[in-house]
């Protein structure tokens, strides 16, 4: 017979409680279940665990010294994937990469082709995601890098975290429009003191994007009239939806300066509406390996890409 992992819960559920019932409601299971499941850890060990003679049940000498065996053992368990991940990493080439969406296919393949010149870049595994999945891919050891936007003044779980970054680009975050028949914006921003309605295209609370707009702009905004008449975590939607006249939407200069060449959008208010942006490379806190961490030295090295 062998240990369930899932048995030290109970174990705790029940230490906890001191109470049977109790306890296999917060195991989500009946009372004879969660009963069975006690007594087959006490059968693995040989002994008893709790003294049930008393209400509420208490744990036995044995039992008081199990129940620090149990946290190690629990401890240890946590331990053991990350281990394991960093063991496979030492040796692996693959690197392991998260990216916001606009930034996967706007930003980043140039990036790689000029990094390419000074250092080997194996295989990479990409996954594009809203920003804030993929800052929990970084804090859970999932991937080793995330590219992102940025600002100085505005900081998010990584930057608490502590996880380091370097600035590899630059953009702008931008408000525009689709034009009119005179090529002026149908949505735009009052100049001075004038009063309008202004419709927005706005960004979802999973957007750093999103993020960087409500610190920077967002007490101005709200004391304008500005009901949101669409809202999206993908820059890559509100710029559809912008082109098609549904609303004013700030975005990413490099996602739409084709658009603004061939006329699709305009620029919806004076410049300095603008929000300058960071293109930032973070990585995981942990050692990375052989292969990563000469990336991150290449990465380091290299002149920031406009």
């Amino acid at each position: 017979m062998t240990i369930n992992f899932s048995w030290l819960d109970d174990f705790f559920a029940l230490t906890t409680t001191g109470n049977f019932s109790r306890a296999a409601d917060e195991r989500h299971m009946t009372q004879p279940a969660f009963s069975r499941r006690v007594r087959a850890l006490e059968e693995w060990l040989g002994v008893d665990l709790f003294d049930r003679s008393s209400q509420p049940v208490r744990l036995t000498e044995v039992g008081q010294w199990f129940r620090q065996v149990a946290q190690d053992l629990q401890a240890e368990a946590t331990r053991i994937p990350g281990e394991a991940r960093a063991i496979a990493e030492a040796s692996s080439k693959t690197l392991r990469f998260a990216s916001t969406y606009t930034l996967s296919f706007t930003f980043m393949p140039r990036w790689l082709r000029a990094l390419e010149t000074c250092t080997t870049v194996g295989p990479i595994q990409l996954d594009s995601n809203t920003q804030q999945k993929c800052e929990a891919l970084i804090l859970q050891s999932k991937a080793q890098f995330m590219l992102a936007y940025g600002h100085a003044q505005v900081r998010g779980p990584l930057d608490e975290a502590g996880c380091p970054h370097v600035v590899v680009g630059t953009d702008q975050l931008i408000p525009v429009s689709a034009p009119d028949k005179n090529g002026r914006p149908v949505h735009r921003l009052p100049a001075g003191g004038e009063s309008t309605e202004i419709h927005l295209l706005s960004y979802s609370a999973e957007s750093g994007l999103g993020r960087i707009l409500h610190v920077l702009n967002g007490q101005i905004l709200d004391h304008l009239y500005t009901p949101n008449v669409l809202t999206a975590h993908l820059a890559s939607v509100l710029r559809v939806m912008a082109i098609d006249g549904r609303g004013l939407a700030w975005l990413p200069q490099m996602l739409v300066s084709d658009d603004i060449e061939g006329g699709r959008l305009v620029m919806a208010a004076p410049e300095e509406w603008s929000i300058a942006l960071e293109i930032r490379l973070y990585r995981d806190r942990a050692s990375l390996g052989k292969a990563a961490e000469a990336f991150w030295l290449a990465a380091q090295a290299e002149i920031p890409t406009h």
